[in-house]
């Protein structure tokens, strides 16, 4: 672990020039073919609650991993290269992960292709001046699986999950998937191996945390797994393994029916698990193969949304029917779902943007923004912002009266991450080329 004296290697609120993918229905219960359940170890149902607050952004898609960030803030619409930049700092390497905001400190996880080394980063939240970084693997960059990932993917695509006490981040580490634990000063605690990893597109499974455990998924075409971890020790509380598919979606748990899910999508299958045992309580074959998106709830419904080899957004009853309520021949393959007040929210890969009736899946409007995206919404109020791989950011209404611009603001020209919104203000991983050279930034924008 590397900690960091006070430097120049901080950009200040006036900075004026800015530099800077992954990216059909059985009995229930238990598949005809349903994949084995190890159970490892008892679930940890003592552990330290997990204690947050308000202005934290604690992992991928914020507090509730829903892309909702808390309606107690005011976050600006508006910024350039010139107006509401609080602080820019480059970040070596590159990645896709998001910013994770806990107390006074943003973490970010990184690949160093030049030094072969995945890392996690930590500033200052006010100042943007480096703290500590920490080497979580060195080497095992080399690709085994005999295909090229995709050119858009990278070793740090996960985002870090924190419960308060421990950060926790997924890298693929030769050939392999691992979860890490690190404490908040930078020391590794923990790392647990899931299983091996045969690189299609890339990696970009972020960890959830439940009670005590901390879960994780590693679909591969080698067959993976979904594994849940005991936070404080690493050891695999129990283990599912999955079908040998590609796919990237993070799991989720979602109160729905009364009780808690945990939800992954993807493999052709819509999966609901007890979440602390592995135990499955309902799965449907109702998902096409490669997901990336996580899903999100009304509470009577999950949405899965895939882009390969079948383009669909699809309502799933979540009582253990199997009811695929509606099913939509839409392409949103990366960028993850909104819901407010009945209604869903959500940027086409191709760059539409799109209200759906969440009970009936009909069409209440729909806009031409313009780029192609991967990075997924954020709902602050009644605003939703959006950025596209252009590094243009898109501020329009959630509302079902028809489209309504509030904003377009660009920085950088290559953005994959989603951002964090807390506390008034916006932590946006941003490329910049100069030439051929992509150099990344992470960006706070505030008033």
């Amino acid at each position: 672990m590397k900690r960091f004296p006070p430097s120049p290697w901080i950009a200040s609120s006036y900075v004026v020039a800015f530099s800077a993918l992954v990216l059909g229905l059985a009995p229930f219960g238990a598949m005809p073919n349903a994949p084995s359940t190890t159970q490892a170890a008892e679930p940890t149902l003592a552990a330290d609650p997990v204690k947050l607050t308000s202005t934290d952004w604690p992992g991928w898609r914020g507090p509730n991993s829903d892309g909702v960030a808390s309606s107690e803030q005011d976050p600006p619409i508006k910024w350039s290269d010139t107006t509401n930049v609080r602080w820019r700092v480059p970040v070596p390497g590159r990645g896709h992960g998001s910013p994770t905001v806990l107390g006074q400190r943003v973490y970010l996880p990184t690949a160093d292709a030049a030094n072969e080394t995945q890392k996690v980063l930590c500033w200052d939240r006010e100042t943007g001046k480096p703290i500590w970084e920490s080497v979580v693997h060195r080497g095992g960059f080399e690709n085994k699986s005999g295909r090229k990932a995709n050119e858009k993917a990278t070793l740090a695509s996960s985002t870090i999950a924190t419960d308060g006490k421990q950060l926790f981040i997924n890298f693929i580490n030769d050939s392999a998937m691992f979860t890490s634990a690190i404490s908040l000063e930078g020391e590794v605690l923990w790392q647990t191996r899931i299983s091996d990893y045969l690189i299609h597109q890339g990696y970009g499974s972020s960890p959830t945390i439940y009670q005590g455990l901390v879960i994780v998924t590693s679909d591969n075409k080698g067959g993976g797994a979904i594994a849940a971890l005991d936070r404080n020790s690493g050891k695999i509380v129990w283990k599912r393994d999955r079908p040998e598919l590609p796919n990237y979606a993070s799991p989720i748990v979602l109160k729905i029916d009364g009780r808690d899910q945990l939800i992954v999508t993807g493999c052709e299958l819509v999966t609901s698990l007890n979440p602390l045992t592995g135990e499955t309580l309902w799965e449907i074959e109702g998902a096409t193969t490669e997901c990336v998106t996580t899903t999100v709830t009304d509470g009577k419904h999950v949405y899965s949304s895939g882009g390969y080899p079948r383009s669909h957004i699809a309502a799933i009853a979540a009582d253990g029917s199997g009811e695929i309520v509606w099913d939509l021949n839409l392409r949103l393959y990366v960028p993850s779902l909104l819901h407010r007040d009945g209604y869903l929210y959500f940027t086409l890969d191709a760059g539409v943007a799109m209200c759906l009736d969440s009970n009936t899946g009909e069409t209440v409007w729909k806009e031409r923004l313009g780029g192609t995206f991967s990075s997924s919404p954020v709902l602050v109020q009644d605003r939703i912002y959006a950025t596209n791989e252009e590094g243009v950011t898109f501020v329009f209404r959630a509302t079902p009266d028809g489209f309504e611009k509030l904003a377009e603001n660009e920085l950088g020209e290559s953005v994959f991450a989603s951002p964090a919104i807390t506390g008034g203000q916006i932590y946006l991983r941003v490329g910049q080329y100069e030439g051929d050279t992509r150099q990344e930034f992470l960006y706070c924008i505030g008033k």
